[in-house]
This record gives C-alpha cells, structure tokens and sequence, in this order.
C-alpha cells in the first residue's frame, strides 16, 4: 500500500514564472501528476513579465521529492530557483535555545546575577539544599536522558543520532506546560553506565524523563534511578504510553458499555511499553491480560524470560495460554499493539467479542491498518496523527511532570499515573465523545494543565510532595 503525501515530507519550491497565462496551471497540473499535494502557495510578488512564489508540496518519500522536483522544472515557463526539504529546515541549529530570565543592563544587575551577590544564595543553599529547588533552574528543569539504543522504530542509532528526538520532546515541554527541559544524550555502553552518569547529573535537574533506552535495560536503568535520587524519575516509553493507553481504554469503555473488570485483553509487545501497559491496567481493574511478544504468548513457566516478562507473567493471562498472536486473540474484547506493523490480520478482528477495540500503535506503521476493518471494529485507535483516535504521549508526559514539579515531588507514584489517565479522559465531554473522537486533541493546552492539577493532588495524598 502506497503512502499518500504528508507533511513530514514536505518540501518548499522557489519558482519564478513567466507572467503569461497558463503558466501557474500547467505548474500546478505537474506537480499534481506526479503525486504532490499542494499545500500552500504561500508568496506573491509581481516583478515585470515574471512573477515569484513558494510552493509548499506534501510529498510521501525523499524519492517522491526528487520526482516532484523533477516535474517542476520540466514545465515550459518556469524556472525553479531553490527547493528545500521543510522537516530538516525546521531543525537547522536544533529547536531550542536558553533565554535568560534575569535582566544584566548595568552593573547593578550584574552584583546581583553574578558576583558578588550571587555567593549569598551560594551560601544559603549550601546551608539548606532544598532551597536549590527554589532558587535554581531545578524549580522547573527536566533532564531528557537517552544513550539512543531505541529511538522510535529506527532502532540502536547512537546518542547524536537521537539528538532531534530529544529537542523535539523539550520543545513540547515548554510548549504545552512551561517546563524547561534539555536534552542530555549521553555515549555509553550499559545500562550501569547511564545509571552512573544521572546520578551524577542530577543536582541540577528538578526531574529526569527517561526516553528511548532498549529493553530490558530501560527498566534496570529506572529502577535504579528511582532508588537512588529524590527526583521524580519516569521513563516517558513505558508510563507515558501507558497513562495514554489507560485514557483511551476508559473511553471507549464509555462508549461500549464494558466493564474493565470484565475485559479480556491482549497486548501485543512486552517490552518497556506493553508490561507498563499490562501494569496499568491491573491497576485501573483489569483482571485478564495476555501480552505476546516474538515468541508467542507469555505465560509462568515459559523459559527465557527477563525479569520483567517474568513479573508480566506472573501477574497476568490467568488461563495460561499459549501461542501465537492468532491463537489468543479469539473471544477477546481489547487488542493493543505496541510491537510491529501487520502483525494483525482481519481474521483476527473477526474472532473478536462484539463492539471490538483496537488500538494498533506500532509507528510509523500500525498493527494493522484502520481502512482493512471497517465496520468489524466499535473502537479504533493508532498512534498516528492522519487517523482518527491518535493515542500521542504528549497528552500525558508534559502535564505530568508540570504536576510533580508543582508538587515538588519525589516520586511519580502509581496514583499519580492513574490520575492523569483520568484526567486526559475525562477532557473528552459526553456531548464530544464518539467512536471516532474518544482523545482529546493534542493541541488542546488545558489538557496539560488538567493532568497537571490532577498529578499534583495525587502526590500530596500519596505523601510524596514536599511542599509543607
């Protein structure tokens, strides 16, 4: 299946045109034949007998841009000047940059911001270190810490390489909740490494967000990270898909009329995301869970798993199935995918209980895609943003820390989770709730705010605030 133009692949095209009739049609008509979705025509100038503009074009792959370009300038009357790629434009110098909140426009300033008044809030947080959280960038600062060993579905590709992932995640930091986040992408060979490295780092953070570390190493690295600082530690693949999962679930519980209790549910990949997944749901109420990886089912007693698997096993598929993916999905009520693109099939729907759900997150491409079901599915979710239903982490991951800086947390508990899941739910009303609308829009800024609030309150009931 072909991939339809997007704007991941978009390109801007500088052309000059004869200004004669005809011309701007027969560019349009090029561009269209060779599978280009004009998307803007974004400037206008009229100079004598030649007129320029910017053409904006989705494409759906850099070879498709090349025939695009190509398309273009075999058109009588135009001359195409410059072209760029729109994406790698957008990320020329990175996306983020430190602004100074203190103004330094005399000398005034400058006895207090730097030397010597600064020594006088030196001192006084070396009297009392909580007041670091206060009067340093910690009040509101997050580490994005990767060693780039699972960035998105590209894979082990290095610390540099993951580089972008990780402004991009600061950047909807400060753009959906005002925290300050920085990217720290650090060369290293082994989860003890990474472990040594935040220990060491964390005096300036007020919070460290763990992003695309490899399995099974993710969970020794946060494991070891929660125990040993007394920051809030979350690993975004893991807790943030999760909390997201959950919030997708309960809605279209609304709609379907089920009770968690009474689900059966698989989940395809048990990885960092699928047990967190798993352990959510426990949590919220589910009481049937079948995770399959690789290998099949998971089930206690099956050789050759981790630690995590082992505790996945242990508390979930009661019946002990066994098998592959197909093999457990009949008589099932919920599928979740967080493994790899087509591994579902439309017999495997049809097996399903009436009023499926589906949520086939696996990106770029998902489990099994929305167009091939139809009308087998009530509810269908993916994490794409070009079908209905995406299940996006940034629902979750900038409202949560928000809430536990706010809280001066030092732990981001279960209930802490449990209530931003609830939260991002409940921003979707009853009047808005449909088969096809059951997240709310990742654009939507009080979203943030109310999973903030929401986390916020759970860490003072749970004790984990330090607020007096």
């Amino acid at each position: 299946m072909s991939t339809p133009p997007a704007t991941q692949y978009s390109i801007t095209l500088d052309v000059t045109l004869d200004n004669v009739p005809g011309v701007l049609g027969r560019l349009c008509s090029a561009i269209g034949e060779a599978g280009g979705n004009i998307f803007a025509i974004e400037g206008f100038v009229a100079k004598g007998r030649e007129l320029e503009r910017d053409i904006v074009v989705n494409c759906s792959s850099v070879e498709h841009q090349n025939l695009v370009v190509l398309a273009v300038e075999a058109v009588d009357g135009v001359t195409l000047e410059e072209w760029h790629d729109r994406t790698f434009r957008m990320h020329e110098g990175g996306k983020i940059e430190v602004l100074s909140l203190a103004p330094v426009a005399d000398q005034d300033d400058l006895s207090m911001a730097y030397t010597p008044g600064v020594a006088r809030v030196c001192k006084a947080i070396a009297a009392d270190e909580t007041l670091a959280d206060e009067y340093t960038i910690r009040k509101n600062t997050v580490a994005i810490v990767s060693d780039g060993t699972a960035v998105l579905g590209l894979g082990d590709i290095g610390p540099k390489g993951a580089m972008p992932v990780m402004e991009g995640k600061a950047l909807l930091f400060k753009e959906f909740a005002g925290v300050d986040a920085f990217p720290v992408c650090i060369d290293v060979s082994s989860p003890e490494e990474i472990i040594e490295t935040v220990i060491r780092l964390a005096p300036t953070f007020g919070g460290i967000n763990l992003e695309d570390i490899a399995a099974p190493g993710a969970f020794q690295v946060e494991e070891a990270l929660k125990k040993a600082l007394d920051i809030p530690v979350f690993h975004d693949d893991q807790h943030g898909t999760a909390v997201v999962t959950l919030a997708a679930v309960e809605n279209a519980l609304r709609i379907t009329g089920k009770k968690m209790e009474d689900l059966s549910i698989v989940i395809s990949g048990v990885g960092a995301a699928g047990v967190a997944i798993g352990k959510i749901l426990l949590g919220a109420g589910a009481t049937d869970i079948v995770g399959v990886d690789s290998k099949g089912a998971v089930y206690n007693g099956r050789d050759g798993l981790n630690a995590w698997k082992q505790w996945f096993a242990e508390n979930t598929n009661p019946e002990n199935k066994q098998g592959a993916l197909s093999d457990v999905m009949a008589g099932t009520d919920v599928f979740i995918g967080v493994s790899a693109p087509d591994v579902l099939t439309v017999d495997d729907i049809r097996a399903m209980n009436d009023d499926p759900i589906v949520f086939a997150m696996a990106n770029p491409d998902p489990e099994i895609r929305p167009e091939l079901v139809g009308d087998l599915v009530r509810v269908m979710g993916t994490g794409r943003s070009d079908y209905p239903n995406q299940i996006n982490n940034v629902l979750a991951f900038p409202g949560i820390f928000r809430g536990a800086l706010d809280a001066r947390a030092s732990d981001i508990t279960e209930a802490m989770k449990l209530a931003a899941a609830e939260a991002i739910a409940q921003s979707v009303s009853d009047e808005e709730l449909t088969e096809t609308n059951i997240m709310p829009s990742v654009f939507d800024r009080s979203v943030s705010m109310r999973v903030a609030k929401a986390v916020a309150a759970a860490a003072i009931a749970d004790g984990v605030s330090r607020l007096s």
